[in-house]
């Protein structure tokens, strides 16, 4: 009999084991991360502090390119299959799979903490819900070689010169030190709405429907396609491809063949890096139209899917990043510039960045308070991404000449009017 008690102790025993480890494993979540810096081996670092303080909890940090988390994540969320958590930068496009983590978290502390930025995951301006950590704040604007500035014995405008202003100094730069490129700007239509903003694009009719095209978003474009055909803009990085392809000309700043480059925060590391000693860069902002100097905010945030098992744990991680201390090293350590109020106001020791690199950083986080209304509420809109491609692909027909500029925003009118048709 002495035996048999033992065995059903063993049998409890085991039992109550294996309980325990169906428990640890219930708490088991997936985050699919990609970067284009540090940003997730930083992340897997702090989440590891985080199961520290949550025993039973186990997070997987899966690293994948950014391709995996533009095409594949969306199917597989779209089949069910998607993992509890990722970062992304579709904020608007995927905000139907995001679980509202409001009853896990400290409301109050998120609004204050975070204000507009907020809306960019929600699902209409009705919701008030709770879905993401904006992890990743990155702002458009220019970069200047300052050294070539220098060396023609020409000051950079002032911090609320206009477009026009900034081609003729830049012209100015370019002859003198015989630099065969005056002003670039990604091609992309995220990219150049800052620009079409500050001229007065409102983007949105009264009733809040996308409306692309209007005076503000013709004037700037009409301008763009004219410095494109008369060597202000290097012409190639919007008129060698076609369709919504993206395009950058950071090679031929970095060379130190480019004077003017609009792109935006995310090139500091690179530029820091590559550039190294060559020549000295900096940050100048996005230059003032008619009604406005403001670049598009945008970036990357970690989000909660609603196909989790376990909404509560993903909240509580958010929260954890989320918390001041713990935000504050994540953007310090990742070199990003903070969309949380309380460390923005504080500033951030970019401890181990170069002098380049901090002074750039910071000058970008100068900008956030330049930002338009118009551009925070484009950047979270769930079909942007629809208009930066009708943008990319008609004002690139009328640099090269197959549509004229009048041609050019009809189409694009008319895309969009079909978009939204096949969406609602």
């Amino acid at each position: 009999m002495k035996f048999r008690k033992n065995v059903v102790g063993q049998l409890v025993l085991l039992a109550s084991l294996g309980v325990a480890a169906s428990a640890t494993q219930a708490q088991e979540l997936r985050f699919m991360c990609s970067s284009d810096g540090n940003e997730c081996e930083v992340i897997d670092e702090l989440v590891t502090r985080f199961e520290q303080e949550n025993e039973g909890v186990d997070v997987i940090v899966d690293t994948v390119p950014y391709k995996a988390i533009l095409e594949n994540l969306p199917v597989q969320l779209a089949a069910g299959s998607g993992p509890d958590l990722a970062k992304v930068t579709d904020l608007g496009g995927l905000s139907e799979y995001y679980v509202d983590i409001s009853p896990y978290v400290d409301a109050d502390y998120w609004e204050e903490s975070f204000g507009d930025i907020l809306n960019w995951y929600r699902k209409s301006p009705e919701d008030k819900g709770i879905y993401g950590l904006h992890s990743q704040l990155t702002i458009t604007g220019g970069y200047i070689n300052r050294t070539l500035f220098d060396q023609a014995e020409v000051e950079p405008p002032a911090a609320d010169a206009t477009w026009e202003e900034w081609a003729d100094a830049v012209a100015k730069v370019a002859e003198a030190t015989e630099t065969p490129y005056l002003m670039a700007m990604d091609r992309s239509g995220h990219r150049i709405a800052g620009p079409a903003i500050s001229e007065g694009a409102k983007l949105f009719a009264d009733d809040g429907t996308p409306a692309l095209v209007d005076e503000g978003f013709t004037r700037f474009v009409t301008k763009f396609v004219e410095w494109n055909n008369n060597g202000v803009m290097l012409r190639d990085v919007w008129a060698g491809t076609g369709g919504d392809t993206y395009q950058d000309a950071a090679k031929e700043f970095i060379s130190g063949s480019l004077v003017y480059y609009y792109s935006g925060s995310w090139q500091v590391g690179k530029f820091d890096s590559e550039i190294g000693d060559a020549f000295d860069w900096q940050v100048v902002g996005t230059p003032c139209g008619e009604v406005a100097c403001t670049g598009m905010p945008g970036g990357a945030g970690i989000v909660g899917f609603n196909g989790s098992e376990h909404p509560e744990i993903v909240g509580k991680l958010l929260d954890y990043l989320a918390r001041e201390d713990v935000y504050a090293e994540l953007t310090a350590r990742t070199r990003n510039i903070p969309a949380h109020a309380a460390v923005a106001a504080s500033g951030v020791d970019y401890e181990g960045a170069s002098a380049p690199a901090a002074a750039a950083l910071n000058a970008w986080g100068k900008q956030v308070e330049k930002v338009s209304p118009v551009a925070y509420a484009y950047q979270g809109y769930k079909h942007n991404r629809a208009m930066f491609g009708i943008t990319m692909t008609r004002v690139s027909q009328a640099i090269v000449g197959e549509l004229s500029i009048e041609e050019a925003m009809e189409k694009a009118t008319s895309d969009l009017e079909q978009t939204m048709s096949e969406v609602e």
